[in-house]
């Protein structure tokens, strides 16, 4: 069983309290979700030391009522966030948060005049981000079953990897078969890529033909329940030099590095230091570009970052990725990307798609 809506909202009342702030208006779709269950793609949660209130317009009257039964629910004709605002005006708070990296200056702006002077607008960031990021079992599970939708569909599309193939015709096969074993959607564009294309760690895919002795780069999710996965593996068409072997050894041992650091009470920046050490050792350093992993749940980026210098500690709960990898400009790139759920005692690592180098 999972955290029940109505504990979020209280956690979110107590950490109000906490904070000396009268209510928090949460506008980040997600969280809303989070919060109360709300999946429409218009709304504004006002949560109140006291009550929790979700505003939306009339596309939503039936669905709002039959999803978000952990707050009450109130159809705005205008604006969502204008329509809590004057809500709020009404409850008489007099301090409210919001969240400050959602929302523009104009809707800002918009906030004052429906709510009046007397409401002082307080930013707020990652408040209910940060209980997102420590997941419970039902989301973890749904998880769990997401990584292996992903990871099945890796089998249905090697036998599509031939001279000849478009990456938008592969991207396009692997967001179909997501579909049909019942993902809810992509977690983001599907990323294919070769030759020397897969140097590009967000390559979009194009028109470019598949040729024999090319790095084939694939990077894709899928959304279960509204929970993501995202993998990443690198194959090769033909028989892979032995440079390029090394360079793939090398970033699945830096993988592998990360993996045993990451545990409970761990640093996020040890686990990116773990993985560097590897590629340093061989010479790679230089080629690897990005962090080496991020948080992963409703959104496919969230905390925690697992970068250079990361203070925050590892805990229990988190769902991460590990995607270590090198990019060469004019050869090609390598990626080894992992889902991965902390436990109290360790870890496991959701995705089961193969990490043997599949020379085709």
């Amino acid at each position: 069983m999972g955290i029940p809506q109505n504990l979020r909202v209280k956690r979110v009342q107590s950490w109000l309290e906490e904070n000396g702030l009268d209510g928090l208006l949460v506008s980040h779709l997600p969280n809303i979700r989070y919060l109360c269950g709300f999946t429409g793609s218009a709304g504004a949660l006002a949560v109140l030391c006291g009550e929790g209130m979700l505003f939306t317009d009339s596309r939503y009257t039936t669905q709002a009522q039959v999803e978000a039964v952990a707050v009450g629910v109130r159809v705005v004709a205008g604006e969502a966030q204008s329509g809590a605002a004057k809500w709020v005006r009404s409850a008489k708070a007099r301090h409210m948060g919001f969240e400050s990296a959602r929302v523009t200056v104009a809707a800002r702006e918009a906030l004052g005049r429906s709510a009046g002077p007397r409401v002082r607008w307080h930013p707020v960031r990652s408040c209910v981000e940060a209980f997102r990021s420590i997941k419970d079992a039902a989301e973890i599970q749904a998880m769990r079953e997401a990584a292996d939708l992903g990871s099945a569909v890796l089998e249905e599309v090697l036998p599509l990897v031939k001279p000849g193939v478009r990456e938008v015709e592969l991207a396009a096969e692997m967001e179909y078969r997501m579909r049909r074993r019942g993902a809810e959607g992509v977690a983001f564009e599907t990323i294919v890529a070769f030759g020397e294309r897969s140097a590009l760690p967000h390559a979009r895919p194009t028109l470019r033909a598949l040729r024999r002795n090319e790095l084939v780069l694939l990077d894709w999710g899928a959304i279960l329940r509204g929970y993501c996965c995202d993998l990443t593996r690198t194959l090769y068409l033909g028989r892979a030099p032995a440079k390029v072997r090394r360079w793939y050894q090398a970033v699945l041992d830096a993988q592998m590095a990360a993996r045993e650091v990451l545990r409970p009470g761990a640093s996020a920046g040890r686990v990116d230091a773990a993985a560097r050490r590897i590629l340093r050792r061989q010479g790679l350093a230089r080629y690897f570009i990005h962090s080496t992993g991020h948080g992963l749940g409703l959104e496919v980026h969230e905390a925690p970052r697992l970068g250079r210098g990361q203070k925050d500690k590892i805990q229990a709960g988190f769902v991460v990725t590990l995607e270590p990898g090198v990019y060469v400009e004019k050869v090609g790139g390598i990626r080894i990307e992992d889902d991965v759920a902390v436990t109290p005692g360790g870890i496991e690592v959701l995705t089961s798609a193969s990490r043997e180098f599949l020379q085709l």
